[in-house]
């Protein structure tokens, strides 16, 4: 690696707003705010809106289209493509 072109990588706490919770990884994000770590570390702290912890895809509450109901609806009020 070509030295002083990169970003400094280290540990970042990112805060999910949604979800009141928080993780520790590394990353190149920066922040003013800090935040004193389960460890008794003090990390630079991120808040997102949104992360596996709050999204619907990860917490099991994403809905379910009927989509065959929908096209069945459809072809009923419309006919089918191709049909005289």
């Amino acid at each position: 690696m070509k030295p002083g072109i990169h970003p400094e990588y280290g540990p970042v706490v990112f805060r999910d707003k949604a979800a009141s919770s928080a993780f520790l990884t590394r990353s190149t994000a920066t922040s003013d705010k800090t935040v004193e770590w389960e460890d008794g570390n003090t990390y630079p702290v991120v808040d997102v809106e949104i992360s596996s912890a709050s999204h619907p895809f990860y917490t099991g509450a994403a809905r379910v289209l009927d989509t065959a109901g929908r096209v069945e609806r459809f072809e009923r009020r419309y006919g089918r493509r191709g049909a005289n």
